[in-house]
């Protein structure tokens, strides 16, 4: 009957919350001769149909007494990080001329305090662990790719040494590190050195000595049963995994002979007890609930509102980008107004200037992205009338550019009105710039610079400051220019939005019709079908008395004729 190995040899991956220390691996290695074959087939076939019981005993009984297997099959338990010292090294540290380092010093006593307790416990088995200076050549020749030809680089030499990285790490000064966020020139060896994932490893070997009897301690006899790798994230990392229901792991050994060796490997960890477990529960719950009540005095208790009969409104935005411009390097200056019964805090900046940018080409048009955020708080208050529809704030802009040789322009003046609805909006605002008759102020702009600038830049739409009914703007001459792309997101906060009820019974105010549109699309759709529902209703006053009116002086004349 032929054996039933086990042929997947690949790393397998595991995650824990426990800690490592509690890792427990038992290995079973044994040489593979015709006896042991033997006695593995007459076990299975016990196993199977219940014969072979004295056949096995008598086999076994002569296999202890002729010791075919005696110093060939070696079972350990093995913990995490635990040192077992192979013949080689139980030799040279044993020698103190030859312990040069700390560590090998502490060998040093670990074998003399062995020695005293009775001698090595381990003849074949042994491990190297994360402080010893041994790495696995196989990890160092991990092809990338499946070419014959392959040279490994720069970055897969360093990868492939990334267990070593706990032990280079390099203390970052914190000042440098907020002077030098963003290096503009970076050479080649700092691009080599920092283009390495940088994550903490620790690397466990399990080893196993597989030389003819009476020659151990060869280092070309030394072959890998388990690689461990555990990172700070609880990641557990065994190549090859576990042997667990499946068969066994072969090794082939080319010595004065070939041999032939098994091995298995079992997870052994202790469980954790119940009465543990729900002991380490109530740890982490109260653990748990310590961290909550840390977080809830940071932030309080009570969730910050706005005043009664306030609208907050929070607005982050971006200036995203600007195109189809004439000319290059530009920035944007805009502000913020606040129309009637609008208010902002006093600390609020409501201008700003975005940084010069290049243009790139995109496609057919040159395209300038400035990514540059800005942030509001404003309030509404409910001082609106009833009849009245408040105004929303508008932001003013105005598009600018300055080359090379200092020569400054107006691109364009545009206005964007902030989204009525909550939630996050994207709108691209056309923008123009005034004009002269005749060529003359164009060749200006183009050899000097310099252009027709508005006095007042809200004069883009109606400004705050005008009291007429009609604004004229005859024989004022305007060029279409770029457009500016904006990005808003909204947020309103109200009391008003958490009482429905009152919401029904209060329509009087506006910050209760604000509140109420949360329901629909828009804040201003609410409100102009209220104001139309109204003028429905004093058309039909209005035409009610007119119609009673027309209606009598009917009868009358019927009753006169």
């Amino acid at each position: 009957m032929a054996e039933e190995w086990n042929q997947d040899t690949g790393e397998v991956v595991y995650r824990s919350r426990d800690p490592v220390k509690n890792l427990n691996i038992r290995v079973l290695l044994q040489r593979v001769t015709p006896v042991s074959a033997l006695v593995q087939r007459v076990q299975k076939e016990e196993e199977e149909g219940g014969r072979g019981d004295i056949a096995l005993r008598t086999l076994s009984s002569n296999i202890g007494t002729g010791g075919h297997l005696h110093g060939d099959e070696e079972e350990i338990v093995i913990s995490w990080q635990e040192k077992l010292f192979s013949e080689f090294e139980y030799e040279l540290y044993k020698n103190e001329a030859a312990c040069r380092t700390p560590l090998d010093r502490q060998y040093h006593q670990d074998i003399l305090a062995m020695e005293h307790s009775g001698g090595r416990k381990n003849r074949r088995i042994f491990t190297y662990t994360d402080y010893d200076r041994y790495t696995n050549l196989e990890e160092h020749a991990q092809s990338v790719t499946t070419s014959e030809k392959e040279t490994p680089t720069f970055l897969a030499e360093r990868m492939a040494n990334v267990r070593r990285r706990r032990q280079d790490k390099r203390q970052l000064d914190g000042a440098g590190i907020r002077n030098r966020l963003v290096i503009l020139d970076p050479s080649e060896e700092f691009i080599k050195t920092n283009h390495i994932l940088n994550t903490p490893v620790q690397t466990m070997y399990i080893m196993a000595d597989l030389g003819p009897r009476g020659k151990l301690g060869f280092k070309e006899n030394e072959h890998v049963l388990c690689t461990i790798r555990v990172d700070g994230n609880g990641v557990i990392t065994l190549k090859p995994d576990v042997t667990g229901t499946k068969g066994p792991y072969r090794l082939e050994i080319e010595n004065q002979k070939r041999e032939l060796w098994r091995y298995s490997l079992h997870h052994v960890s202790e469980s954790v007890q119940r009465e543990e477990q729900e002991r380490e529960e109530a740890v982490y719950k109260d653990l748990y609930g310590r961290h909550k009540e840390y977080l809830n005095s940071l932030v309080g208790s009570d969730f910050e509102m706005p005043p009664a009969g306030t609208l907050r409104v929070f607005i982050n935005g971006e200036i995203v980008s600007a195109q189809e411009y004439e000319c290059d390097n530009l920035y944007v200056h805009f502000f913020l107004e606040l129309p009637k019964h609008w208010s902002s805090p006093a600390f609020q900046d409501l201008s700003g200037v975005t940084q010069s940018c290049s243009s790139k080409t995109l496609g057919w048009d040159n395209v300038a992205y400035f990514c540059y955020p800005f942030s509001f708080e404003i309030f509404l208050s409910e001082e609106v009338e009833a009849e009245e529809v408040p105004q929303w704030p508008v932001i003013y802009f105005e598009v600018l550019s300055l080359d090379f040789w200092q020569r400054y322009r107006v691109e364009g003046y545009g206005s964007v009105v902030l989204p009525h609805t909550p939630g996050m909006h994207e709108i691209a605002a056309q923008t123009w710039r005034p004009v002269e008759l005749g060529i003359v102020s164009e060749l200006r702009r183009f050899f000097i610079g310099g252009s027709p600038e508005l006095e007042d830049i809200a004069y883009v739409r109606t400004p705050g400051t005008f009291q007429g009914e009609r604004l004229s703007r005859f024989g004022f001459r305007t060029e279409t220019t770029g457009k500016v792309t904006f990005r808003f997101h909204s947020i309103h906060q109200s009391r008003a939005f958490l009482d429905s009820s009152s919401l029904r019974k209060r329509m009087q105010s506006v910050l209760d019709r604000l509140g109420g549109s949360s329901q629909q699309s828009s804040i201003l759709n609410v409100l102009d079908a209220f104001q139309r529902a109204r003028r429905r209703m004093q058309l039909a006053r209005e035409s009610l008395p007119k119609a009673i009116l027309t209606t009598s002086k009917t009868s009358l004349e019927q009753s006169t004729a």
